[in-house]
């Protein structure tokens, strides 16, 4: 049965390349570090790649991200997956646990994260399973 944790997390990406623009559209690759607060404690670290289309408001990115920490208290790590677009605006995310990458007590982790953005905050639920 899925549960879902709550809570805030805070972001610092850093670029990693010099983008490259091409026809309008700039590719970038950038470093993630992030802090979780709440039902999940603890931290991430990944890589993102990029790509910003001239088109106001239209962009793309994936990434891979680890996380360390303690979920609900069960410690240990898993790996998320990102795909992310932008259409004028309208935001498409799919953020997902990568199959067998749960360690410690997250062994056989699955599940999908979302996040929402208020007052420039960021927030997430995350709904998760694992094995009893």
């Amino acid at each position: 049965m899925p549960v879902t944790a709550k809570g805030s997390f805070t972001v610092e990406t850093k670029p990693q390349t010099e983008p490259t623009a091409s026809e309008g559209v700039t590719l970038g690759r950038l470093s993630l570090d992030k802090r979780f607060e709440g039902d999940l404690v603890g931290t991430g670290q990944g890589e993102m790649l990029t790509a910003l289309t001239p088109v106001k408001g239209s962009a793309g990115y994936v990434a891979i991200e680890r996380v360390t920490g303690s979920l609900h208290g069960r410690s240990g790590s898993f790996v998320f997956q990102h795909a992310g677009t932008m259409d004028g605006g309208a935001q498409r995310l799919s953020i997902t646990v990568v199959p067998g990458s749960g360690t410690g007590a997250l062994i056989g982790i699955s599940g999908t994260f979302s996040i929402s953005i208020v007052d420039g905050k960021h927030f997430y639920e995350f709904e998760y399973s694992l094995p009893q």
